[in-house]
């Protein structure tokens, strides 16, 4: 072999002893493909070192392996953990993800986001999408691109991944209520979220179902600890409060500031519960009681939905049946935040 150039596929074969489309097979994990000759395959793939050139295999099968993530605000811990999610899934698969960030989610923002992934080749789409404004601009995404929204709530008609949210809240909120607390109070994500939405349905849903009274919720203008913290002051003023869920923990986090402050205890004065279960949250003062969703599972799920789709074209956009339309459920991390109301 011309020690001047990588090697080729060709190269391996003759190595191995076996056909080029024998190799090819076992670089795409082909069932068909006896034990002996994938592990004389993948020797003469290491002694040679050999890698599949990327460009050849485009031109060849006129496909890319790329697909484009379109993302808004990473540093939030959601979208983060998702968008590692999908990268994770796309390796696993032999895909290359190229990413689009965005500042706001709004209809020219994610139309011109599709428009420079389209550009790059991109074979489809996921986008992060928790706001109705996300939802509402892709409607207007050409039908013949292969699109996936993720974390976009459970009612988008795309295909879409989404945790189930109303039902996180009804763990929360009837985990609440069966310690004997007569109400939970509600700190609310913004309102533009699909996410604060459907947390909110779930919790006055509960509430209305179990036969409790529902208190005016308090919405917050972002999910930040800082929210959490002001309206926890306000919360710290009503002496009928004794169980707060929180539509996620950086808002609990920030409630539980203000009612340390106000010289209340947590969980005997006022039992709180999150949603997210971040990594910290067993680390607050005190451990926090929340929802977990799975957002790598999120991304994994939303990663393989889009290469079903890729292969099938005709899906488009549309709904075409539950497979199309994934909803995760979560479930309720019990800690040492809440407890039986006093006497």
């Amino acid at each position: 072999m011309d020690t001047e150039r990588a090697p080729v596929m060709a190269d391996v074969a003759r190595l191995a002893g076996v056909s080029h489309q024998t190799v090819s097979r076992v670089l795409h994990d082909h069932p068909n493909v006896r034990a002996a000759t994938r592990d004389r395959v993948l020797a003469a793939v290491r002694e040679l070192g050999y890698r599949p050139n990327a460009a050849a295999r485009t031109l060849a099968t006129r496909r890319t392996r790329t697909l484009g993530v379109i993302s808004f605000n990473t540093t939030l811990y959601g979208p983060a953990c998702m968008l590692y999610g999908i990268e994770q899934a796309a390796r696993q698969h032999e895909y290359f993800v190229t990413v689009a960030a965005v500042g706001t989610l709004d209809r020219r923002s994610v139309l011109d986001a599709v428009d420079r992934l389209r550009d790059q080749g991109v074979e489809g789409i996921i986008v992060i999408a928790p706001q109705t404004s996300a939802i509402a601009a892709l409607a207007n995404v050409p039908s013949d691109v292969p699109l996936v929204a993720v974390g976009c709530g459970t009612h988008a008609a795309l295909a879409s991944v989404a945790v189930d949210n109303e039902a996180g809240a009804e763990l929360a909120t009837n985990y609440l209520l069966d310690l004997g607390h007569r109400t939970v109070h509600h700190l609310v994500g913004p309102r533009s979220w699909l996410d604060a939405q459907e947390r909110e349905a779930g919790w006055r849903g509960t509430l209305e179902k179990r036969g409790a009274p529902v208190p005016e919720p308090l919405a917050g203008v972002d999910w930040t600890a800082r929210t959490g913290y002001e309206l926890g002051r306000r919360v710290a003023t009503d002496p009928d409060v004794t169980a707060v869920f929180c539509a996620n923990d950086h808002m609990a986090l920030g409630l539980l500031r203000a009612l340390q402050q106000a010289g209340l205890r947590v969980p005997e004065d006022i039992s709180v519960v999150g949603f997210d279960d971040m990594p910290e949250t067993e680390y607050f003062g005190p451990s926090l009681t929340s929802v977990r969703q799975d957002f790598d599972e999120l991304g994994r799920r939303a990663l393989r939905l889009l290469i079903e789709i890729v292969g099938d074209p005709d899906a488009g956009l549309e709904m075409a049946d539950e497979t199309h339309h994934i909803v995760i459920p979560p479930t309720l991390v019990v800690r040492t935040s809440a407890t039986r109301p006093r006497p």
